[in-house]
């Protein structure tokens, strides 16, 4: 076994230990139906489009979705064929995009909402890939159950039903067992029987189980956790009969490269701080700036997933009673990571090289790991710009909406403090040693290590591109635009902190005469002689 440094890696071994008799990872995947649960979720809708654009003569891929906002199944999937993330698909091979079959369903649903017709047309799926999940960590326990718990042990029923499944991957989160500090590619002992818990969600009502929630649930930090660490239970329990894979990303982020760099559909991890910073609404944050933020890029995320499925499929089948349960903890920190306090640098620097139309204040703040410190720089830099700017919004007769948004990111911030106070040190010899298995003719299209020898500054410069492109859907044309506007707000930012100081220094020197009382003390002398006798 190496061990590897945490300076980016040259370091690395480039072993190769690839099996030369295995199909390759596009040749496994032809001709196979495959089933993807959280399909139009983030990692989900990478994963479809590099099954498509490099695994082209698989069969179909049917995608659980269930309808949303009056849109039916077949508006939502047409809605995602258009996203930019698909746009090198529709250039160069859209006659693919037809192998997507929407199917209706629902994974918080008993039987996952499917009809027996959809069931029958999945018959020959042979590859399920389920990435379905609440992510919330402040959902109800009772939906959070429903969904990532008891769906599972759905999903694992259905699975039962398929004669040529060969491959079924459960993606869970290396943030599964939050309360070890070093967490192995192993399953670690439940917290609670899974059975019961989905009893007891199916039995009482959401306001009931939300009163107990803490109880229940013990140490962990949120429903998420937890209800997630019980769904990795049932996919221990069913390893013997099922070819399972049990694989944990950490925080997954904006693509590396693959297929457009910066792709990215919500501001959830590093990227919602630097978007946060570079508008100006985020100036503190409450954490340990040498905590290690643990991301990894959703392309080597899904590369890594694809290629872990292809070598679980073309293993050879054990005896039902001998099967082991491969799991992958997908991070990489422990061979290229990141400082909160490096993040935060960077995202300064890069807001004066690719400043947000959106700016409405100029980019600052900082880290603090005092609360008390946090909480009045929340008060003094959040809250009262944001009721300010608000009373002007409404002067102007236009919504206002940052105090709301403030309300948020506090929020989201409580809910993330378990974390951000807290380093992991995640072991992923497997994951690392994944790679070295893949075929020469296969590196091109799946091969995930470079990441470590990726320009981590050019990374984040793409993400931050990629976050004015394709959520904040700002064009590149309007960066020179966003410069002249981000030098006012510089400008004005200097203003208004001379005015504050001024207006400070004016009122402690001169209402209360403390400058007075200043020079009097100056040039106060003594009215009377020092005498000293001498004898």
């Amino acid at each position: 076994m190496h061990t590897f440094s945490n300076h980016p890696i040259g370091l690395l071994p480039v072993e190769q230990n690839y099996d030369p008799a295995k199909p390759s990872i596009a040749e496994f995947f032809s001709g196979r139906d495959i089933f993807v649960t959280g399909g139009t979720g983030f990692m989900g809708k990478v994963l479809i489009e590099k099954l498509l654009r490099s695994c082209s003569e698989l069969n179909h891929i049917y995608v659980l979705i269930r309808e949303k906002k009056q849109k039916s199944i077949k508006e939502r999937m047409l809605e995602m064929q258009q996203l930019p993330l698909f746009d090198k698909l529709r250039e160069e091979q859209p006659e693919l995009l037809d192998k997507m079959v929407p199917v209706q369903g629902d994974v918080s649903l008993l039987g996952l909402g499917l009809s027996q017709h959809d069931i029958e047309m999945m018959r020959n799926v042979s590859v399920i890939f389920h990435v379905a999940a609440s992510v919330r960590f402040d959902d109800p326990l009772k939906t959070a159950i429903l969904l990532n718990t008891r769906g599972t042990r759905e999903l694992v029923q259905f699975a039962e039903q398929l004669p040529s499944l060969r491959v079924l991957m459960h993606v869970s989160s290396t943030y599964s067992n939050p309360d070890r500090y070093v967490i192995e590619e192993e399953v670690y002992p439940a917290y609670a029987d899974w059975r019961d818990t989905i009893r007891i969600a199916e039995t009482f009502d959401e306001q009931t189980l939300d009163v107990l929630a803490p109880k229940y649930m013990g140490f962990l930090p949120n429903t998420y956790v937890f209800t997630k660490s019980l769904a990795e239970q049932i996919v221990n329990e069913h390893k013997d009969r099922l070819p399972m894979i049990l694989f944990r990303p950490s925080i997954v982020i904006s693509s590396m490269k693959d297929p457009i760099p910066g792709w990215m559909d919500n501001f959830n991890g590093p990227v919602g701080l630097l978007v946060g910073c570079g508008i100006g609404i985020c100036r503190t944050m409450y954490c340990d700036p040498n905590n290690i933020a643990d991301f990894t890029p959703v392309d080597v995320c899904i590369k890594a997933m694809i290629v872990a499925a292809w070598k679980r499929g073309t293993e050879p089948v054990p005896s039902t009673a001998n099967q082991n349960l491969p799991i992958y903890n997908c991070c990489i920190s422990n061979l290229r990571n990141s400082t909160m306090s490096q993040i935060v640098e960077m995202g300064r620097t890069l807001s004066d090289e690719i400043p947000l139309d959106k700016c409405i204040w100029a980019p600052g703040g900082g880290i603090t790991q005092i609360r008390i410190h946090n909480l009045i720089r929340v008060l003094l830099y959040h809250i009262l710009p944001a009721i300010l700017i608000d009373g002007i919004f409404r002067l102007m007769g236009q919504k206002p909406f940052l105090a709301k948004l403030q309300r948020k990111i506090y929020t989201a911030n409580v809910a993330l403090e378990y974390f951000i106070l807290n380093n992991w040190d995640f072991k992923n010899g497997n994951f690392i040693k994944l790679a070295s298995e893949i075929k020469p003719e296969d590196n091109k299209d799946f091969y995930y290590r470079d990441f470590i020898e990726f320009d981590v500054t050019l990374y984040f410069r793409n993400c931050i591109l990629g976050a004015r492109r394709y959520l904040l859907k700002e064009k590149d044309e309007n960066i020179p635009r966003a410069l002249t506007h981000l030098k006012r707000m510089k400008l004005l930012d200097k203003i208004c902190k001379t005015i504050i100081v001024a207006v400070f220094l004016y009122i402690i020197l001169i209402q209360f005469d403390m400058l007075g009382m200043i020079l009097y003390l100056i040039s106060y002398k003594p009215s009377y002689g020092l005498e000293v006798d001498c004898k």
